[in-house]
């Protein structure tokens, strides 16, 4: 094989392979399907259904058109094979033509099977009258209800545009290349199958560990399906998924700090006492969402007269030597003790609703 023709080879396959699977560059510089028909595709937010119907099946057009693509860029490549005249080829050639042309012959006849009366052949219009039950009386219906879900604001969505996952108030959606998995929450159940641990991510310096659930519904019309994400993310899939989750294979699934503070934090509070909330005392909201009324209460355990107005920090249950305002810059530290000692433990008091919290501090350089 002659360089140009090799160099052009390795050049297309590269190109072929990253328009496929496409990478984040290809992302950035526009080389996307969804970029490049955007003004015919129209907007997934406005109308996800069809969007995705005409996304997949321009997509299957363009893949199938790769191998015919290659023998037309042979034909500059490698003039001196006379490509482009079809009697002068070799029959290698003439069968790799042959077939390229079968391929996209192939396409084409399936997307206008594909597109007869209203794309009601096309394969995710056949997923959707797998749900045509009440309240929905036709697979349009179905398409309704998951563009209006789609478009509000609280829906999760993660994952690559190739694989992504969505789950809505009553959908469960994986979006892949060629076609939309879809489930009914209420009709099916979610399973941990496994997990993968990845030392190196370019998205994070940590070890990330993916998790591989499956999700079958009691629908014997609907495929079962599998969704991987990231284990820093279930535990807002937890939240907005209301079927139940089952973990066969006894994964043991990562926690952020954020979770693992949390979870810390309520077994310290199942420990402590109830507070009593006085008579006619108002409860505040929450200072985090400013949206639910608050379920923990600060009480001031140091002096009235304390300048700070903060709670002094106690050891091992028993007033400190140091008052918890000498570690803010700036406040005159008006207690005769001597300072905290470093890599010291000191305890300091917070009651919520529920409970009485003891909370360690620990002072370090």
């Amino acid at each position: 094989m002659e360089s140009p023709e090799l160099t052009f080879t390795l050049a297309y396959i590269v190109f072929s392979l990253c328009f496929v699977f496409t990478p984040n560059e290809f992302r950035s510089a526009g080389l996307t399907v969804q970029n490049v028909f955007s003004s015919w595709l129209g907007t997934e937010d406005a109308r996800f259904i069809q969007y995705h119907v005409k996304r997949s099946s321009v997509t299957l057009l363009l893949h199938s058109a790769l191998p015919l693509g290659y023998y037309m860029g042979m034909c500059i490549a490698a003039p001196e094979k006379h490509l482009g005249y079809i009697h002068q080829v070799n029959g290698s050639w003439r069968a790799f033509l042959l077939l390229s042309l079968c391929l996209q012959l192939a396409s084409w006849t399936l997307i206008i099977y594909w597109s007869r009366h209203h794309w009601h052949n096309h394969p995710i219009s056949r997923a959707l009258q797998a749900h045509v039950q009440p309240p929905y009386s036709s697979w349009g219906d179905v398409a309704t209800s998951i563009n209006t879900e789609f478009r509000r604001i609280d829906k999760f969505a993660t994952g690559a545009p190739g694989a992504r996952v969505i789950i809505t108030d009553n959908w469960v959606l994986k979006v892949t290349t060629y076609h939309v998995y879809m489930a009914l929450q209420s009709d099916c159940h979610v399973t941990v199958t496994g997990s993968r641990q990845h030392q190196l991510s370019p998205d994070s310096a940590s070890p990330i560990q993916f998790l591989t659930l499956r999700v079958d519904s009691i629908n014997p019309a609907v495929r079962p399906f599998d969704i991987r994400l990231n284990s820093t993310e279930y535990a807002e899939l937890r939240e907005k998924l209301h079927a139940p989750i089952r973990n066969a294979a006894n994964v043991v699934i990562h926690q952020t700090i954020s979770e693992l503070f949390l979870e810390t934090f309520r077994a310290q509070v199942d420990l402590n006492q109830p507070y009593t909330l006085p008579d006619g005392q108002e409860v505040e909201s929450c200072i985090g969402c400013m949206q639910v009324p608050a379920g923990t209460k600060l009480v001031r355990l140091c002096h009235a007269e304390d300048p700070c107005g903060v709670c002094p920090v106690w050891v091992d249950g028993s007033p400190a030597a140091k008052t918890s305002k000498d570690l803010r810059p700036g406040c005159p530290a008006e207690s005769p003790a001597p300072p905290a000692e470093l890599n010291s433990v000191y305890w300091t008091f917070v009651w919520s609703a529920d409970k009485h919290i003891q909370i360690k501090l620990t002072f370090c350089k």
